[in-house]
This record gives C-alpha cells, sequence and structure tokens, in this order.
C-alpha cells in the first residue's frame, strides 16, 4: 500500500511539473515576450509595380477569317482548246495582264464571211438608192408610174434593214472573238492554271481555267457580341472604331476600320457579324486565313494595374497597396482585362504601389520591402 502511494505521488509531481513548463511563458514575464515576438515580425520580399491613370482602348477580341473582296473563277465562254498560257502559276497579276489566248481560227474564218455578206448587201444597197433617184427624176417628168418609185423605195428600204442585221452579227463574232483572248479583271494573284496548252474547253465545264483573289485589301469577318453592339454603332457615327488582325504565331498585323455590321444579330449564340476592311499591302493577311482580331471602338482615361497583381477572395477582388514598409489590403473592382493589364473602375486614383510579387506570404498589415531591380530592368 505504501509503494502505490509512493507511486502516485510521482505521478501527480509529473503532472504538475508538465503543466508549469507549459505555461512558462505566462508565468516569466508574458508581455515581454510578445513584445519581443512583435519587434521579430517577418519582413516580406515582394515586387511593385505603379497603379497608372492612362487613356486604355475600350476593344473586343475575337476570331476572324480573312475573305478576298474580289475572287474570280476564269472560264471559257467558247468550245476552243488553249493555244498559250502567260502567267505562272500563283503570280501576282494586274488588271488587264494577258493569262489565256484561245484558238479563234473558226471564228476568223466565220467574221470574213459575215465581212463579205455585208459588202454585198452595202453595194445592192446603193443599186437600190440609185433606182430610187431614178424612178423620182422620172415620175417628176411623168415618164414613169408611181408603182415603180414605191418599189424602189421599198427595196432600198429592205436593204437597209438587211446591212443592219449583217453588221449586228458580223458585231457578235468580234465579241466573240474578244472571248478568246482572257485577260485579268483585276490585280491580284492568280491559282495554278488547271489547263495547259492543247487542252480542249467549254462553257460546260465545271473546274475554272484558274482563280484570282485579291490580295489588297482584303475583308476580315468576325462576330463581337450583342452587350458591344450600341457602343460600336455610336463609335461608326463618330469614324473612331479600327480593326487590327494579327496572324497566330507572328508579331506582324495589319489595321483598317470597320466596312459593315450585319443587319441582325444571331439569336442562337447572341453574336453580330462584323466585316473590317484591312490594306494588306504587305500581303500580311491571306484567304482563308484564322486570324485574332482585336475590335478597338474608342479610347478613355482609366485607373491600369498589372493583372498580377490582382487577387481574388470570397469577398471580391482586392490589391495588396505597399506604403511605409507595410501592406494593406486594398478591394477593387476590375472593368476588364487588356493585354496582360487589368483597368481599376473602382477602389484605385493612380500613382499607388501595389504588389505584383510576393502576395502568397502577405496579410493585411504585413511588413514589407521592395526587392532590388536588377541593371537595366
Amino acid at each position: 500500500m505504501k509503494k502505490r502511494n509512493f507511486l502516485l505521488t510521482i505521478a501527480v509531481l509529473g503532472i504538475v511539473a508538465g503543466m508549469a513548463f507549459a505555461t512558462r511563458s505566462s508565468w516569466m514575464g508574458g508581455d515581454a515576450a510578445t513584445a519581443q515576438g512583435t519587434h521579430q515580425q517577418r519582413v516580406v520580399s515582394i515586387d511593385l509595380a505603379k497603379a497608372e491613370r492612362k487613356s486604355v482602348p475600350v476593344d473586343v477580341d475575337a476570331i476572324g477569317t480573312v475573305t478576298p473582296i474580289s475572287s474570280v473563277a476564269l472560264k471559257s465562254r467558247l468550245e476552243t482548246t488553249i493555244v498559250s498560257v502567260h502567267f505562272e502559276d500563283g503570280a501576282r497579276v494586274n488588271e488587264g495582264d494577258l493569262l489565256f489566248t484561245l484558238d479563234a481560227r473558226q471564228i476568223d474564218a466565220q467574221i470574213e464571211q459575215a465581212e463579205g455578206v455585208l459588202a454585198r448587201d452595202q453595194a445592192q444597197l446603193e443599186g437600190a438608192q440609185r433606182d430610187l433617184r431614178r424612178y423620182t427624176e422620172l415620175v417628176g417628168k411623168g415618164a414613169t408610174t408611181q408603182v415603180n418609185l414605191d418599189n424602189a423605195k421599198t427595196q432600198s428600204d429592205i436593204l437597209i434593214g438587211t446591212i443592219k442585221a449583217d453588221q449586228s452579227a458580223l458585231d457578235n463574232l468580234r465579241v466573240q472573238k474578244s472571248f478568246t483572248i482572257i485577260r485579268a479583271p483585276f490585280a491580284g494573284r492568280i491559282s495554278a492554271a488547271n489547263v495547259k496548252v492543247g487542252n480542249f474547253v467549254r462553257p460546260a465545264d465545271t473546274q475554272p481555267l484558274a482563280t484570282i483573289n485579291q490580295m489588297a485589301p482584303v475583308y476580315v469577318t468576325f462576330a463581337v457580341p450583342q452587350r458591344a453592339l450600341v457602343d460600336l454603332r455610336e463609335a461608326i457615327g463618330k469614324g473612331y472604331p479600327k480593326v487590327v488582325a494579327t496572324v497566330p504565331g507572328r508579331q506582324r498585323s495589319e489595321q483598317g476600320k470597320v466596312a459593315m455590321v450585319e443587319n441582325t444579330v444571331d439569336a442562337t449564340t447572341g453574336m453580330v457579324t462584323v466585316r473590317g476592311i484591312m490594306t494588306n499591302e504587305n500581303e500580311t493577311l491571306w484567304p482563308g486565313t484564322i486570324v485574332q482580331t482585336k475590335l478597338i471602338i474608342r479610347s478613355e482615361e482609366a485607373v491600369v494595374v498589372p493583372t498580377v497583381a490582382v487577387q481574388r477572395s470570397q469577398n471580391g477582388n482586392f490589391v495588396f497597396v505597399a506604403k511605409d514598409g507595410v501592406a494593406r489590403v486594398q478591394p477593387v473592382k476590375v472593368d476588364r482585362t487588356s493585354q496582360g493589364s487589368s483597368v481599376i473602375s473602382e477602389g484605385l486614383a493612380g500613382g499607388e504601389s501595389v504588389v505584383v510579387d510576393g502576395q502568397l506570404l502577405l496579410s493585411d498589415g504585413s511588413r514589407v520591402e521592395p526587392r532590388a531591380r536588377k541593371a537595366g530592368a
């Protein structure tokens, strides 16, 4: 029994000693320890950027397609053969350049025949007109009847009509002969020739001889949300909206203006089609290419910060603003983002120093120290 009481006493003393050790901070000057901990509060190293007030564009990003303003599929209007091809496949052609020459020997023979018929009928008309003048004189002298004069006049009128028909037939043949020379109707780039010298062609052929696409200027067609339609129409009235088209993977882009806004909104998608016209003098945009488009509606003054500075929480967006070595949480309202920057509509006035790196270690009131910038940064 004595041994059991002794062990119980030892256990109680151990428990008391453990509790005393655990609460040592309270009975060994707790206020001083707290002050020392505050004095040794961690300083977080951060990167800063300025919140700037500047002019920023109001724009809409979209995916567009390049389409030619003019495109023509060249076809033969005669049943004949190819005599010559006067261009290289894929070459740039100018308006009026000779592209194909077709066999015109049959039409040349028909033209000569029509010219002969016309000359014959003109000679007959001259004879009829001489008879008309002679009968007119004889009737005046009473040497012939009025019937002969009327018949001469009728014959002359018939030949006049015949000559008009002959001339029309000749003109028609000359027009058909012009179809044997195929020229470029406008400047652009021509495709590969689908026919070669000696091939037989006819109007019923489904495959064209070649295709020409106008390269400068070109259209870029894309769709924007209907919420942007009101601002877009107002901007068009002021002549401001611009279109920038960039080929993915390239730094070069082409600028243009809005040429057309579709007169209806697609009810299934809530999008409206917009067409921009681009100068494309360097042929950066190729027909059929998928491009990244930016519709710049207008510019306006706003506060801008790097997008990486904006943090998100259950209460909304916020940024850490650093001042006098202390980081404070500043709630903000983000209107939109553009090219790596966020446009702040509420919360910042411009000129504040916002944290862009190191936010994960921060809380409201944390002590901070800006990192040293590298040379040339």
